[in-house]
């Protein structure tokens, strides 16, 4: 199914005031959304998602052997289409799970990025702001733990699964609101059961004296940073005692479960994901590298995409079933694509002009494509919206019913909202 463009002129239109006269038309636009400029916010709508499942290919997933194949056999090597859920809808041979749940998913075809290298577009994919030395822009997990508030739950609501090294976390916020760092999802959480020999009344004098010692130096200087090097020992101590804990415990699931998912750190991250979603967690990222395929492009593509393949539909399952999917948002994204043309090493090179990302759940409407590509997918075809990686997180605030006009201001006092310039795409919400 493709999207209506009627709303995507009203969303020109206001980019349009917005940029030579300095006014916002969003009036225009469904839910009677109006910007209110800085402070309280009513750029929101309700939500329609509670929480967000974000899986991130690192690398530069290609969007021809994915979610954008052609015809064309030259630009697509030994990659084919196949039929999805959805009439006249196809996806690349490498997804047949997630074709046959095409109806579940809205892609978009038509992203594009500023950036055409790896750090770089990670970074602004991640926080719709360009990296900077002199700043470290938040990530969208750490936005909506701002915004939304404490869950209640001992776990902390924001939860990175993976090695991602490069992640911008909190940037300039609070570290409370950095991400839980998980590396292993089978190995759950790092340090939280005390050594051997090492009773619970010993720990407790230790901490006695620890907390006697740091006294003089906290009243000296009670600011921030100190602060949450505090509270990032005790929010430790309350998490290593906590019955939460649990939900770290992927033995717990069935292991036919756990094969459909794939045996391996992705998978079990999904299936990680979900769990600690169901225990309060509102922001769980899981990332999956090995994307960059300058060489061998239909070698690795094939390996990589049934690994996704097998995750992601088991997830969208997994999550129906347990009437979860309704309000999680479930976002796949990527830094940009990859180029049309096959190069000498039988591999694609970064193609930041013309990407696909997908979204399902929480509100999106399912079986949509939104965005069409040139005969190659090498450019949006005129008239075809184009997706701003701003937009796309500014769609994911939406859903979330956050304030996109809220101001938040950094420690040097630069003012900065949660997707910068963004434009929801509300053509995609059912």
């Amino acid at each position: 199914m493709k999207i209506d463009t009627d709303i995507t002129r009203r969303r020109f239109v206001n980019d349009a005031a917005r940029s030579f006269l300095g006014v916002s038309a969003l009036s225009a636009l469904p839910f009677g959304l109006r910007g209110a400029g800085a402070g309280a916010s009513s750029l929101r709508q309700e939500a329609t998602a509670k929480r967000v499942i974000y899986l991130y290919m690192n690398g530069g997933m290609s969007h021809l052997d994915t979610f954008d194949p052609k015809k064309n056999i030259e630009v697509m090597g030994e990659s084919k289409q196949i039929k999805t859920k959805v009439d006249d809808v196809f996806f690349a041979n490498h997804i047949p799970k997630l074709a046959k749940q095409a109806d579940k998913m809205a892609v978009i075809r038509s992203m594009i990025s500023t950036q055409g290298a790896h750090r770089q577009g990670e970074y602004f994919m991640r926080t719709s702001y360009t990296l900077r030395s002199s700043i470290v822009h938040p990530a969208m997990g750490a936005w909506m733990t701002r915004l939304k508030g404490d869950t209640g739950s001992d776990i902390p609501p924001n939860v990175l699964i993976g090695t991602d090294s490069r992640h911008p976390g909190a940037g300039f916020m609070e570290s409370r609101l950095s991400p839980l760092a998980i590396r292993d999802p089978e190995g759950g959480l790092d340090n939280v059961k005390m050594r051997a020999g090492l009773t619970e009344e010993r720990f407790q004098f230790h901490r006695d004296i620890a907390k006697k010692l740091d006294a003089p130096f906290m009243e000296r200087y009670d600011q921030k940073n100190v602060r949450a090097y505090t509270d990032m020992y005790e929010d430790a101590i309350k998490l290593m005692k906590s019955s939460d804990l649990a939900a770290f415990d992927l033995t717990l699931e069935s292991e036919n479960l756990r094969e459909r998912y794939g045996r391996n750190a992705f998978g079990q991250g999904c299936l990680l994901a979900r769990r600690l979603l169901e225990n309060g967690v509102r922001y769980a990222e899981v990332t999956f590298g090995g994307w960059d395929t300058h060489n061998a492009n239909f070698v690795r593509v094939p390996d990589q995409a049934k690994t996704l393949d097998a995750a992601l539909s088991t997830l969208l399952s997994d999550l129906e079933s347990k009437g979860m999917l309704e309000d999680t948002l479930v976002v796949l994204a990527t830094e940009f694509g990859r180029t049309p043309e096959i190069n000498v090493n039988e591999g694609r090179d970064h193609h930041p002009s013309c990407f696909s990302v997908a979204l399902a759940g929480g509100g999106i409407q399912g079986g949509v494509v939104y965005g069409e590509t040139d005969e190659t997918a090498a450019k949006s075809v005129e008239g075809s919206p184009q997706v701003k990686v701003p937009d796309l997180n500014a769609t994911i605030g939406y859903a979330l019913g956050l304030p996109l006009d809220e101001v938040v201001f950094s420690p040097s006092m630069r003012p900065f909202t949660l997707a910068d310039k963004g434009q929801p795409l509300v053509e995609l919400f059912g």
